[in-house]
C-alpha cells in the first residue's frame, strides 16, 4: 500500500520552514500533497493559483505533488486515499491547536492519522504572517523564503 500524506496549509507565501517540512515528509512517506487551503474568508497576498505555481518551482521532490482544497481536511484525505496528516509544530502554542485539530480529525476521520514534525531550529520562529509584515515594512527576508518566492513577493508589490 502506498503511504500517502497530506501537508495542508495556506503558504502566503511558501517560506524555508515549509520547504523543510516538505522535504523531510518526502523521505518518510512515498508520496505528499502539499495541499493549498482555498479559505475565502481570508485576503491573502497571493492567489491559489499563484501559491500552487510557487510551490511547484521549488517543491521538486519526485513523490510531491500540490494540491488544493476547501471545506474538511479529513475529507480531502479521504478522497486523495491519503493515511496520514503532515503538521509542522513551531512552539507550544501550536502544539496546543494543533493537538485541537488533531484530536477533531481523528474524531471526524478515525482512519487518518497526524503526524508533527518538529521545525528545525533555524525555522522555528517562521510564519507567513510574520514574512508578510516584514517584507511590507522593508525588511529583509533574504534565506527566509525560497528566492523564486522573494522575486514573487517583489513583483506583487511592484505591480
Amino acid at each position: 500500500m502506498t503511504r500517502r500524506a497530506i501537508y495542508p496549509g495556506s503558504f502566503d507565501p511558501m517560506t524555508q520552514g515549509h520547504l523543510d517540512i516538505i522535504e523531510r515528509s518526502a523521505k518518510l512517506f512515498d508520496e505528499v500533497i502539499v495541499a493549498v487551503l482555498v479559505n475565502l474568508d481570508k485576503q491573502p497576498m497571493f492567489t491559489v493559483e499563484e501559491r500552487v505555481e510557487m510551490i511547484r518551482q521549488v517543491a521538486r521532490w519526485p513523490n510531491v505533488r500540490v494540491g488544493t482544497f476547501a471545506g474538511l481536511l479529513v475529507d480531502y484525505a479521504i478522497e486523495q486515499q491519503a493515511q496520514v496528516i503532515v503538521r509542522g509544530i513551531r512552539a507550544i502554542s501550536d502544539y496546543e491547536y494543533e493537538l485541537q485539530m488533531a484530536l477533531m480529525n481523528r474524531r471526524l476521520q478515525p482512519g487518518v492519522e497526524t503526524v508533527f514534525l518538529m521545525a528545525a531550529e533555524a525555522y522555528s520562529y517562521l510564519s507567513s504572517r510574520l514574512i508578510k509584515e516584514v517584507f511590507k515594512l522593508g525588511g529583509s527576508i533574504n534565506g527566509l523564503v525560497p528566492e523564486w518566492v522573494e522575486q514573487r513577493m517583489q513583483e506583487k508589490v511592484k505591480g
